[in-house]
């Protein structure tokens, strides 16, 4: 399935030579820095402050001149996943092989922007409207008519075992986080998660907005304390294998 773009955007530009870039020499340093530092601590550090704000423009640009925020996709959550997604695939770019940092996370951005405008047009092309059930299958007739407002005692005692087991990662992670900002992001998730039964939206745009409001963290904080949340959150798994 091929996907129609919109046309590039013109963007001006500030004439002179003295105009600062977002993503240069010093950006691709500071990456194979990241790569070869073993202290946590510091990595964090170097990616905070050296190769977020640059992983944060260059999405932004991205999402901007190509429209990837069109179609009901906010652009704040959006960004924010696209950077993570840079983030988690640090470790792969190798300088060795004479690629630039900057082409070589430009195409990683790209893919996944349309991997994911693609994703969301697939699940919007299958929604079918409950309302016109002459297109619905046997199957889903069946399921919705049999469909029970109360849950059963089962499903309620799984779904409480469940919510502790969340609850017991997420203590694990903030026990681990040292950071200010990672410390109060967790302590905003924590407290929505505590809270899920009385809050009225619950979609990602929602959640995003609850931690942003709770924690108050900016989205570009937000942003960089997800993205060390997350890996201290793959380490865990990587430890227990039956974890959700």
């Amino acid at each position: 399935m091929r996907i129609k773009l919109l046309k590039k955007r013109k963007i001006r530009r500030s004439s002179g030579k003295n105009r600062k870039l977002y993503f240069d020499a010093n950006t691709q340093a500071s990456i194979v820095e990241y790569q070869k530092t073993e202290s946590l601590a510091e990595k964090e550090i170097i990616y905070r402050d050296r190769i977020f704000p640059a992983f944060d423009k260059l999405v932004e640009n991205l999402i901007l001149i190509y429209g990837f925020a069109k179609g009901g996709e906010i652009f704040l959550v959006l960004k924010n996943d696209c950077v993570t997604f840079l983030y988690e695939t640090l470790y792969k770019f190798d300088e060795s092989k004479g690629t630039k940092a900057f082409s070589y996370f430009n195409v990683v951005a790209k893919n996944w922007l349309i991997l994911n405008y693609r994703r969301k047009k697939r699940r919007t092309d299958k929604h079918v409207s409950l309302a016109d059930q002459t297109k619905l299958s046997i199957m889903d007739r069946t399921a919705i008519a049999n469909h029970q407002v109360c849950p059963s005692p089962d499903d309620q005692m799984i779904e409480k075992e469940f919510r502790a087991e969340i609850m017991q990662t997420l203590e694990k992670i903030r026990s681990k986080v040292d950071g200010k900002n990672d410390v109060a992001c967790i302590a905003a998730v924590i407290t929505v998660f505590e809270n899920v039964d009385q809050l009225d939206f619950l979609n990602k745009r929602a959640i995003f907005v609850y931690v942003r409001d709770i924690s108050g963290l900016n989205s570009k904080q937000l942003s960089a304390s997800m993205s060390s949340i997350r890996k201290l959150y793959r380490e865990i798994k990587a430890t227990n294998k039956d974890l959700f």
